[in-house]
């Protein structure tokens, strides 16, 4: 089990569960970091007393150094501060929940320092899979998915051999507006489209559960996470999340990882691997549950999911220009100046509009990032 832990994104849903991970755990939280939710901060950081905090917006940062004046926490910010969380010395894991491309630095700097990464930033691997995961096998650096997908499929694999995979079974509940057409969507709310019915998640990992664009960021990672092609990966909607995501071997043995819908069980996993220790959250009661359905996704209805996996084809930066631009476009819906089926517009646009890099560097992802991010602002603002 890990020794110390950095949370990257320490304010949001995964990172509040993390902290409740560590301390259900016994595991000291050395660095926290957010992006100026300073109140929450400094009241964690209080709290747990780590070595060191980052705040990536500078004014949130001083402030936050005054505030925290009279502790020994140092306060750092920006990029470097974030950078400096992740290769925190006393720290042996770092959990990426920072949302968006601003993970990918951070991430890499501490796989370069052999961090295990418990990995729940998706931009990461979507983005860059081509650059971290070769990165992370090069110093050996392990990477734990907290997905709670990608964690079932990294736990039904434990212990097989290379050559045994047939296929990777993605499962997705199908959000809250699961079987609707565009046209019924045409007038979908932010406060409708967080509302998701099993789940609870921050503001726009839920819209992207809703447009199932969560799903086609997951496929991207599962191709990346376990060394598989599109092809290799089918999604099946699951509405009841029971069935976090499976396998079928060679022999066509299926298996299957269940449990409650709680991120707390993926967390921890991530913290203890490869031990499992006790947990605080719910068993799963197969006395109580009534059905467990399965049925093939509608692209149709989904077509943020069918652009996800044409990207997964296309490769190069094409999954980095779309996340951006989905990226941008669900804080302009939540922000009430966007339509809800303008999101899958703003992705598809960017997509075919902007250059495709085939295999980038580092700095061409940064910039297709970029580049998308101000597509969606000129164009759809």
């Amino acid at each position: 089990m890990i020794k110390a832990v950095s949370i990257l994104g320490s304010t949001g849903s995964i990172g509040r569960q993390s902290i409740a991970a560590a301390k259900h755990l016994g595991v000291p939280v050395v660095a926290l970091t957010a992006n100026k939710k300073i109140d929450s901060v400094e009241q964690q950081a209080r709290e747990l007393k780590p070595k060191f905090v980052a705040i990536f917006d500078e004014n949130a940062a001083n402030d936050l150094k005054i505030r925290l004046a009279d502790t020994d926490i140092r306060v750092g910010s920006g990029m470097q501060g974030l950078i400096e969380a992740a290769t925190l010395s006393e720290a042996d894991c770092v959990v990426t929940a920072v949302s968006g491309s601003v993970g990918l630095r951070p991430t890499l700097a501490a796989i370069s320092e052999k961090k295990r990464i418990a990995l729940a930033n998706k931009e990461t691997l979507v983005c860059a899979g081509e650059i971290v995961m070769p990165a992370a096998k090069a110093v050996g650096a392990e990477i734990v998915p907290v997905d709670s997908e990608h964690s079932a499929i990294f736990q039904c694999l434990m212990g097989r051999q290379p050559g045994e995979l047939k296929k990777i079974l993605l499962t997705g509940s199908g959000g809250p507006f699961r079987g609707k057409s565009r046209a019924e969507l045409e007038n979908v709310t932010p406060e409708q489209a967080v509302k998701h019915p099993n789940w609870s998640m921050g503001a726009k990992i839920s819209v992207d559960s809703a447009t199932m664009m969560n799903k086609g960021l997951e496929f991207i990672e599962a191709m990346h996470l376990f060394g598989v092609t599109p092809d290799d990966i089918r999604v099946v909607v699951h509405p009841q999340s029971i069935v976090h995501s499976m396998v079928e071997l060679v022999d066509g043995t299926v298996i299957a990882q269940l449990g409650v819908p709680d991120m707390g069980l993926p967390i921890q996993l991530a913290m203890t691997y490869p031990e499992r220790k006790a947990s605080p959250f719910a068993h799963l009661d197969f006395y109580a549950m009534k059905d467990m359905t399965f049925e093939a996704p509608d692209y149709e209805k989904t077509p943020c999911l069918k652009l996800a996996m044409d990207c997964a084809r296309r490769g190069g930066t094409a999954p980095c220009i779309m996340s951006a631009a989905n990226e941008v476009a669900v804080a302009m819906f939540l922000n009430h100046r966007l339509g809800y089926n303008r999101i899958y517009d703003c992705a598809l646009q960017a997509v075919e509009s902007i250059e495709i890099v085939n295999k980038p560097d580092l700095e061409a992802v940064l910039a297709a990032d970029e580049q998308a991010r101000v597509f969606v602002r000129e164009h759809f603002s």
